[in-house]
């Protein structure tokens, strides 16, 4: 199981910030650096600077909506970063959900797994430089781009229902899960992922696992701030759907905190149900807590 991190600085932080996570990333020997798209930095177009300053280390997203950017344009934009990282980029999408598409660009949400079946069926081939005709209920494209330099990235969709899944497993190379629980990965996510990728005859079996992470001698106070820091994530459906699975009341309770024997065996143990990737979200409190789960994570380095 490869181990990578999420940046921290992606909405508060400068360029320089993002750029000096990535690097400490790299030269601790993980194996991914995974920026976020939320309301601060465009993540691919920090990647592409990034890509250019640290030269080794896998860059993704996670993840860039669909909603706001044309299939075209964003192969476009990913062949582009591709081309300015050497080929290191993981190129993450997700729908985002309906309370932002809708309320904040005033875009529809109906038909969300449509949506996203027609844009990887326009997006991929353009990113292998292939032209695309299509004529479908969401996009009608024709056209191709050229970006010298440029290759495809792996593509990995935020898949957490079954359907979404199975466009996932039919299109794309994988998924990057949030919220999501070791019972409900061990049973939902990888199964129905590598079922529908051996029925479509494809490899599309990545799973990159993403939780947060805690080493602390105080876990009350660390599960308290969890709640705190993660509690949008319980209210929105898509991720409310994967707590309910797996029978838990809130991301608090996914949270992977404890001693650093504790975490360092919750998150082994994650290779053992199929991830074949961990995406960790630090959230430590102070110095200690920030260095312990750190090292924690840095220990399970292959």
């Amino acid at each position: 199981m490869r181990i990578g991190i999420f940046g921290g600085a992606a909405n508060d932080g400068t360029i320089d910030a993002l750029a000096a996570e990535a690097r400490a990333a790299e030269v601790a020997g993980f194996a991914s650096y995974w920026a976020p798209q939320i309301f601060g930095h465009d993540a691919l177009t920090a990647l592409a600077v990034i890509g250019r300053e640290v030269p080794r280390i896998e860059l993704g997203t996670s993840v860039v909506p669909t909603y706001p950017r044309h299939p075209m344009m964003m192969a476009q934009q990913a062949l582009t970063v591709n081309a300015a990282s050497n080929g290191r980029l993981c190129l993450g999408i997700g729908l985002s959900h309906k309370v932002v598409v809708e309320s904040m660009w005033g875009m529809s949400f109906d038909k969300p797994v449509r949506h996203m079946r027609e844009y990887l069926e326009v997006m991929m081939p353009l990113l292998e430089g292939k032209p695309v005709s299509h004529a479908g209920e969401e996009f009608r494209v024709n056209g191709g781009v050229a970006v010298p330099g440029g290759s495809r990235p792996s593509v990995v969709v935020a898949a957490l229902g079954e359907q979404m899944l199975k466009v996932t497993a039919a299109l794309a190379d994988g998924t990057l899960t949030w919220c999501t629980g070791p019972q409900t990965l061990k049973n939902h996510t990888v199964p129905t992922l590598r079922a529908a990728a051996e029925k479509s005859g494809r490899d599309a079996t990545r799973v990159i696992a993403a939780l947060p992470v805690c080493v602390t001698k105080d876990r009350a106070a660390a599960l308290e701030r969890a709640a705190k820091v993660f509690v949008v994530y319980g209210q929105l459906p898509s991720y409310r759907a994967m707590l309910d699975k797996e029978g838990v009341a809130g991301p608090a309770d996914i949270a992977i905190i404890g001693s650093e024997a504790e975490v360092a065996e919750r998150i082994a143990s994650l290779a053992d149900i199929g991830v074949t990737d961990f995406a960790a979200v630090e959230f430590g409190a102070t110095p200690d807590e920030i260095n312990d789960t750190r090292n924690v994570v840095k220990s399970l380095l292959k």
